[in-house]
């Protein structure tokens, strides 16, 4: 059987089931209140993993909620057409598909054979995890100009391989790889 967690115990980042739907943690309150006799409440900004809406909802301290049967599976990412996006599981060697609105931006950070981690509820796939960088290739950007750093103007627009635009400093050169992070999508290096 499946820990309860109170909703007291909540913390940033877990995972919880609330009316048969996995949800993450994103940010968490707790208010006691000073009069005697009064509930202490949680309330919890909360991403539905399957739809990614994001609401804040309040309970009661003494609430319980099921642990999600959540599993990440190790994949690599194959292509995506019309239907979707196809990664392979490294472990059973099957393939996951993946609609588009299932993956929102995603693409922007994959190439062919990029490893990622698949997301499953129930044994289903709802959604993947990127790693914290990956390495992309300039595709398009201005020359750097001598001088540029003078008028404060120390970063310029490239687009990137996958059609991932993002700011650079204004040393970067097309044809050369560098590290985003997924996250902030920002320049985080150069290989």
């Amino acid at each position: 059987m499946a820990a309860l967690i109170d909703a007291i115990d909540i913390k940033r980042k877990m995972a919880f089931e609330f009316e048969g739907t996995p949800f993450t943690c994103l940010d968490v309150e707790v208010s006691t209140p000073t009069a005697r006799g009064g509930q202490t409440l949680v309330r919890v900004k909360m991403r539905n993993l399957l739809t990614r809406a994001v609401f804040d909802k309040t309970f009661k301290a003494g609430e319980k909620f099921k642990e999600p049967d959540l599993d990440m599976v190790e994949a690599s990412y194959l292509y995506s057409d019309a239907d979707g996006s196809y990664f392979l599981d490294q472990s059973s060697f099957e393939t996951i598909n993946l609609p588009k609105e299932m993956l929102g931006d995603a693409l922007l950070f994959l190439l062919e054979g990029a490893m990622i981690q698949v997301e499953k509820f129930n044994g289903n796939p709802i959604g993947i995890v990127l790693p914290q960088q990956v390495e992309l290739t300039v595709s398009y950007t201005e020359p750097g100009v001598r001088g540029d750093t003078a008028s404060g103007a120390v970063t310029k627009p490239a687009k990137l391989e996958t059609g991932l635009e993002i700011r650079v400093p204004f040393f970067v050169k097309e044809g050369e790889t560098v590290k985003v992070y997924t996250e902030t999508r920002e320049f985080a290096g150069r290989v």
